[in-house]
């Protein structure tokens, strides 16, 4: 089971804290992602700042996502 994305701020080291429909808040590191397909566009800082919540998930321009369930197993949980 994964939970939607209802929430994301991009942070400078390349990491995302998302907040999911379950209350759960958590620390995507995006940064094993940024020299693989796609995602080698996301590291232009400009266009990484630009991330938002697209339907269930997180995506950028260009057509870029990323899969929810991806996002809510590989985040690191956050102590509130």
């Amino acid at each position: 089971m994964y939970f939607s994305v209802k929430k994301v701020e991009p942070q400078t080291d390349y990491s995302l804290i998302l907040t999911f429909e379950n209350g759960e808040r958590k620390r995507f590191d995006m940064k094993p992602y940024l020299e693989k397909g796609v995602f080698r566009k996301l590291r232009d800082a400009e266009l990484f700042r630009s991330v938002r919540i697209s339907f269930n998930t997180v995506a950028w321009d260009n057509d870029i996502d990323f899969d929810p369930e991806a996002l809510y197993e590989g985040g690191d949980p956050l102590a509130d």
